[in-house]
């Protein structure tokens, strides 16, 4: 399976069977989290075999069953914190699809277990990540117009038009798909720009629902056909 191909598969799953994640699993996991803490400036840890986390009163409100394994995402506070755990985090998450796990983001469900996780001085948890088999591969919910949340039109080229679709596919908090694209006219001698913005939500979330959907925009759009405005 593509990364493409994950886009299109990937649901959010919060049964899983019993089995934990393998060994190759869990390292091919490892080496992309090494990979994506540093070009992040991130701390995400994946704990494994630690059931607790899941069976607080939190996790029995989110209807998650069965979660032994699953990822910390940790980073030192700035203002671009949630974005750029929201854009890495979902390179594991499609990752993982790849390779034949179900994931949930994970906002509030959850109980933090001392001593499962390192947190170093002016670091911060801002969501988990459930990993696992999956009892199913999850359902597709109802998405937004593609000119709900861009100004795509007859003349935009086919590249915007793939990342925004992709864009509409990526998870957000309850659904809410609170960002848009706007297609800007190129600089001279300079790519086409886009515009991602992020629009005001109760719920919040919004800004690293936009660092996802911002990842699965490049995927599908190709990071040489743009450059963010």
């Amino acid at each position: 399976m593509t990364l493409l191909e994950a886009i299109q598969a990937r649901h959010s799953v919060r049964y899983y069977t019993e089995q934990p994640l393998t060994d190759a699993d869990a390292q091919a996991l490892q080496e992309k989290i090494d990979q994506v803490n540093r070009e992040g400036r991130l701390h995400i840890q994946l704990i494994r075999n630690e059931r607790k986390a899941f069976l607080g009163p939190f996790a029995r409100y989110g209807k998650f069953r069965n979660v032994t394994d699953y990822l910390v995402m940790i980073g030192e506070k700035a203002d671009d914190l949630d974005e750029r755990i929201g854009y890495y985090g979902e390179q594991l998450v499609l990752l993982a699809q790849t390779l034949g796990m179900n994931t949930c983001w994970v906002g509030l469900s959850y109980t933090k277990i001392p001593g499962t996780y390192v947190l170093n001085e002016g670091e911060v948890i801002k969501a988990y990540i459930s990993i696992g088999y999956g009892e199913s591969q999850g359902v597709a919910h109802k998405i937004k117009r593609i000119d709900q949340v861009s100004n795509v039109n007859d003349d935009s080229p086919e590249w915007f038009r793939r990342g925004v679709e992709a864009a509409l596919l990526a998870p957000t908090a309850i659904n809410q798909q609170k960002f848009s694209f706007e297609l800007l006219p190129a600089e001279v001698g300079q790519l086409p720009r886009v515009l991602a913005k992020r629009h005001f939500s109760l719920v919040g979330y919004t800004q690293m629902d936009l660092g996802i959907a911002k990842y699965h925009f490049e995927l599908a759009a190709g990071k040489d056909n743009f450059q963010w405005a």
